[in-house]
């Protein structure tokens, strides 16, 4: 739900990995589909089956316990996608693997957590009468949901335990309440009367893909115009990387069209760290393009799903990662692969 870090193209890989970056086009830098810091924030539309789970389940776990608890719980083949593990192949196949398959720890981040605690903030406002959704009364829930955070997650706390006299702590929760104010230069909360809050979509194509994912707010108009809205605590992409940064709502437009067969009148992103509304209407053939893309992405992970051929993709966001033990490219060695794998004849390539 939080903006992403820069992407750039990295060298193309060979066999499924190759695929998929034939088949799809990675989102471009500040793409908006992950956390500030570029990893994809976990939500509950991937932790909401055990075959398509995010990091944040484990998170804070060492990568010793971690792969010891991966390797006592079954693994099976990812059933479904979600807007965050959709750009986690098409950034890196073996990220992929080691997130949904591995399902390898992560340590939480500040940013992610941050965009975590603000979007709490953004979306409970609503529950307060119109002319209360005031920016000092938004400023004041910080705090109380942070305890919340805090409570639901405790391994969160492991972000400030070199801080013993909470001074990293409270300027970074300064920065959270001046994220929440800026909203307000956006976006007037006392004139919005959301539909939805924290949308769960899912929704399955006659492909029999299920699509999947958390919409941050649905407005609806009188007339009964769908407005999809998605909080960023990054900065707004750069004009060439507009496309990019659409591919999130695009993907959930897409299940609220086969869920509702009603196209969105307009897709809104709300960048809170550099105070940017990005907007764009789509079309049918949008959606469709969106589909024939998934679909295409999908082809290319079931087949590395089946021949256990994930190639990593180096890119800039490399430095963000957490897995650099694992990985080949920095001498790593990947977990055994807990899947039944299948030979496939040589030299052929994509999906069946």
């Amino acid at each position: 739900m939080d903006s992403g870090a820069g992407r750039s193209a990295g060298p193309e890989a060979a066999g499924a990995g190759a695929a998929a970056t034939a088949a799809v086009t990675a989102p471009a830098p500040g793409d908006g589909s992950g956390a500030d810091t570029g990893t994809p924030a976990t939500t509950a539309a991937d932790a909401g089956t055990t075959t398509d789970t995010g990091p944040a389940a484990d998170s804070g776990a060492t990568a010793a316990t971690g792969s010891a608890a991966t390797a006592a719980r079954p693994a099976h083949p990812p059933t479904s996608l979600s807007p965050s593990r959709a750009s986690d192949f098409m950034q890196c196949p073996l990220l992929y693997r080691f997130r949904v398959i591995d399902r390898l720890p992560e340590k939480p981040s500040e940013a992610a957590t941050r965009g975590t605690l603000v979007h709490a903030v953004l979306e409970r406002l609503f529950d307060a009468p119109a002319a209360e959704r005031t920016a000092p009364r938004a400023k004041s829930m910080v705090p109380g949901q942070w305890d919340r955070l805090r409570e639901s997650r405790p391994d969160i706390m492991e972000l400030f335990a070199d801080d013993p006299d909470g001074e990293r702590l409270a300027r970074w929760l300064g920065e959270a309440e001046r994220l929440v104010e800026r909203w307000f230069t956006l976006e007037d909360p006392s004139r919005l009367e959301p539909a939805e809050r924290e949308l769960f979509v899912e929704a399955e194509l006659d492909s029999g893909l299920r699509l999947r994912g958390i919409i941050d707010r649905v407005d609806v108009a009188p007339t009964g115009e769908v407005r999809i809205v998605d909080y960023k605590t990054g900065k707004a992409p750069r004009p060439e990387y507009a496309e990019g940064a659409l591919f999130q709502m695009k993907f959930y437009a897409l299940v609220v069209w086969r869920l509702k067969q009603v196209v969105p009148r307009r897709l809104q992103l709300v960048y809170l760290g550099s105070g940017d509304v990005l907007t764009y209407d789509p079309v049918l053939s949008d959606l469709e393009r969106v589909e024939r893309k998934l679909l295409a992405l999908w082809d290319a992970i079931r087949l590395a799903t089946e021949t256990g051929d994930w190639r990593p993709r180096p890119t800039k966001l490399c430095g963000w990662c957490d897995h650099q033990a694992h990985c080949p490219e920095f001498g790593g060695t990947p977990p055994p692969y807990p899947l039944p794998v299948r030979a496939v004849a040589q030299g052929r390539m994509g999906a069946d």
